[in-house]
């Protein structure tokens, strides 16, 4: 370096008239390298390891900000503040600083015609010797107001690590109080490499995080397959109260909720919370969506990109900043969080075969202004999980829904045997007939069962009293045969011509799951089970009895929506698909079951 340094001063214009001799310029590159390089480089490798020494545990804006310190510090410069470029609104959002009110910045400045934006589009710093005078700096009052009259724009680039991301851009812009200022090109540098540093510290966080992601999402699906291997099989509300704890581990959550929205989108039940029973009221509580905005806007599903100082609305995401202000709030929200001393909640969308099925709101007491990528993915991810489970337990539902077609087809199927072999099967042929319909109408039953999933949806006017007498007969034949002699089923008051609107195998369900209920509750010396169905004013009322006690925590149990037997769970979510409600109750040493729902006018 000293021989290159010494040609450059023997043909420098500078030195040219000085009549130095070649050991004069010799000796004069010799103490520019010994003192002055080796100050100044020692300087720039003592700056950039401080800036590598920021924790890569701090939050982004933070890491940002002591970096910013660092190169004001390094520069001898008065202030700094960074700008990010948001690809979803085109704007260059401000995202912290040095020595510079955060609450005085503008917010967002365009993209288009700005310092900023110039600095993202080229890549290259933009020097500004005089604020006051520079047409694309949109800032001017407040920088003039404390004093700050000319800055170095430096490019800030945080590569992606995936094909699915996008480069995060920026830019880092140093303020000096001195006005028409002359920039050393070796200070621009100087300034370029210490903001390329800063990049590393927070590329280096993203791999942290992104290692720290997997971690959970290993403990989450880990969890999941515990609970898939307890013989009960998974349900859906035990699992999110077992994994939201997790959750709460990584991310400032104070409470959430767990949403299911009716297939009309017009009525919302909570499924679940956590902390159980923790504000939002108990579970199969009903919410009209249209009394709640964020709520109306996930459905809606139509929205645009708004991200104001009291909300943000996103593709992923709804987030209340401000539950006061907000549009999107209302009393009973803001209520809420007043009373637990929340500030922020963001509502996270589920959906399953393209539409609206669930969504999961989580509150924090932080006053959240915006949630990371991670955060959001991590919500997600743990919301997907989620479905996942919704799946299973369908599933097992499903399992657990064969066993009284199953037993009833064996039934039927010896009936039919045995009336052929016997010695008059001519006489017998209406009974036989009667029986082989039977055991094909449950063939397609079980066939239904088995792609439940396929005909979801298919809703049409289903008659319950000729849906319960057969039911009814069928399930006779079942309880004889489990050997249940003692049981005697008796059929109530039938009322015809009344009508509702659904998958009519989501009502043949929920009847035989009613009645199998009722059959497994009689004592065991025995008793009577019995079924009826009636109209009262504009709803369909059907009602099973049985002989056996129930006790008040069971009933306490049952009307808040957390029973944890299969049968009555499917006969819950299908109340609530129609619009309807289940109720329990004693009735001397009987115990009445009643399902509630809208009669149907075509």
């Amino acid at each position: 370096m000293r021989k290159d340094l010494a040609n450059y001063l023997k043909e420098s214009e500078i030195l040219a008239g000085c009549g130095l001799g070649e050991f004069d310029v010799n000796r004069l590159a010799y103490q520019v390298e010994k003192v002055f390089l080796n100050e100044y480089l020692s300087g720039l490798v003592g700056d950039i390891e401080e800036v590598m020494g920021i924790s890569p545990a701090l939050e982004w804006r933070d890491i940002l900000a002591s970096g910013a310190e660092i190169i004001v510090r390094a520069l001898n410069a008065d202030s700094a503040s960074i700008r990010l470029y948001d690809p979803d609104t085109g704007d260059m959002v401000s995202f912290g600083a040095y020595e510079i009110p955060e609450d005085i910045r503008m917010k967002t400045i365009p993209m288009d015609d700005s310092v900023a934006g110039i600095v993202v589009r080229t890549g290259k710093s933009y020097l500004v010797p005089n604020i006051s005078m520079e047409p694309r700096y949109h800032n001017k009052d407040i920088s003039l107001r404390l004093g700050l009259n000319s800055l170095i724009a430096v490019p800030l680039r945080i590569p992606k690590f995936f094909d699915t991301e996008t480069e995060i851009l920026g830019t880092l812009q140093i303020y000096y109080k001195t006005n028409d200022r002359v920039f050393d090109p070796l200070e621009v540098t100087y300034a370029e490499v210490l903001a390329r540093r800063i990049s590393y510290v927070v590329a280096r966080k993203r791999i942290i995080d992104l290692y720290q992601m997997n971690l959970y999402k290993e403990k989450l699906v880990e969890k999941i397959f515990l609970k898939l291997s307890n013989r009960e099989g998974i349900k859906m509300k035990e699992l999110f109260r077992h994994m939201v704890p997790e959750l709460v581990g990584i991310l400032p959550i104070h409470s959430c909720a767990l949403f299911s929205v009716s297939k009309d989108g017009a009525t919302a039940w909570l499924e679940t919370s956590y902390p159980e029973n923790g504000g939002k009221g108990e579970s199969g509580h009903s919410f009209g969506i249209h009394d709640h905005p964020y709520m109306e806007a996930l459905v809606k599903g139509d929205w645009k990109m708004v991200d104001t100082e009291n909300e943000r609305i996103d593709p992923l995401y709804v987030l209340i900043k401000n539950p006061k202000e907000s549009c999107l709030s209302n009393e009973e929200l803001a209520a809420y969080m007043s009373e637990n001393r929340l500030n922020s909640a963001i509502v996270i969308p589920l959906q399953a075969g393209g539409m609206l099925r669930y969504f999961m709101t989580f509150y924090t007491a932080e006053m959240r202004q915006a949630f990371t990528a991670r955060e959001i993915e991590l919500l997600t991810f743990f919301g997907k999980e989620i479905m996942k489970a919704l799946r299973m337990e369908r599933l097992d539902d499903i399992l657990h829904d064969l066993k009284n077609p199953a037993i009833a087809m064996g039934g039927f199927a010896r009936r039919a045997m045995r009336l052929l072999t016997g010695d008059n099967p001519e006489a017998n042929i209406a009974k036989i007939a009667q029986a082989i319909e039977i055991i094909i109408e449950e063939t397609d039953r079980i066939q239904s069962l088995a792609t439940s999933s396929a005909i979801e949806g298919r809703e049409r006017s289903v008659n319950v009293g000729e849906t319960l007498r057969k039911r009814f007969s069928i399930n006779i034949e079942a309880v004889r045969r489990r050997g249940r002699r003692d049981i005697i089923l008796e059929a109530g008051e039938i009322e015809d011509g009344i009508h509702v609107h659904c998958v009519p195998f989501d009502l043949e369900r929920s009847i035989d799951n009613l009645l199998a209920n009722a059959t497994d509750a009689v004592p065991g010396d025995g008793g009577v089970v019995s079924a009826s169905c009636r109209r009262a004013d504009s709803n369909a009322v059907l009602e099973v009895r049985n002989t056996g006690h129930i006790d008040d925590e069971r009933i306490a149990a049952i009307m808040s929506g957390e029973v944890t037997g299969r049968g009555l769970n499917i006969v819950l979510r299908f109340a609530r698909s129609v619009g309807g409600s289940l109720d329990v109750r004693r009735d001397g040493g009987t115990t009445v079951m009643t399902m509630t729902f809208p009669v149907y006018s075509p």
